[in-house]
């Protein structure tokens, strides 16, 4: 794996790390390799992995999966004081329900130069028009989030 070996030396980093676990798990099920958690008070409330096709849903993103479980787990449709880790760049999907959930802070991996959502493409996370706008930090973990896609990328091509 990509993350072998990875010191963790930030909270950051220690989250990004479980988002990169997560985003392993959806390797396996052969699933674009994107990771999330949800951490509240330096606790993880939800994770999730991308299943868009074992699911057949457009929409089981893995940030979308996650918010859906930090719900279930804190009761509220909105999520102050938490963060969101995922190991690449929300897309406008993604985005929206991001702050459509009060995330107040967001950290992410890797960039998506062709659909990312906060900042890329767009910034939708930060748009002034909106009644919420999240914090975000880039590129945490960064290199390995990327080589974490490539490799995923190479073998299926490779197959």
């Amino acid at each position: 794996m990509v993350f072998d070996g990875i010191t963790c030396s930030t909270d950051d980093e220690r989250f990004m790390l479980e988002a990169m676990r997560e985003a392993a798990k959806a390797v396996r099920l052969d699933e674009v390799p994107v990771g999330a958690v949800i951490v509240r008070n330096g606790e993880i409330i939800a994770r999730a992995h991308n299943l868009v096709e074992s699911a057949g849903r457009s929409s089981a993103h893995a940030e979308m999966l996650a918010i859906e479980e930090a719900e279930r787990t804190t009761r509220a449709k909105w999520l102050p004081e938490t963060v969101m880790y995922v190991t690449l760049e929300p897309c406008s999907m993604c985005a929206g329900a991001l702050v459509l959930a009060r995330i107040p802070r967001l950290v992410i991996g890797a960039d998506d130069p062709k659909t990312g959502a906060c900042g890329s493409v767009m910034n939708i996370a930060a748009n002034e028009r909106l009644n919420h706008r999240i914090q975000i930090e880039r590129g945490v973990l960064g290199a390995e989030c990327s080589e974490q896609l490539r490799e995923f990328f190479r073998a299926k091509r490779a197959r």
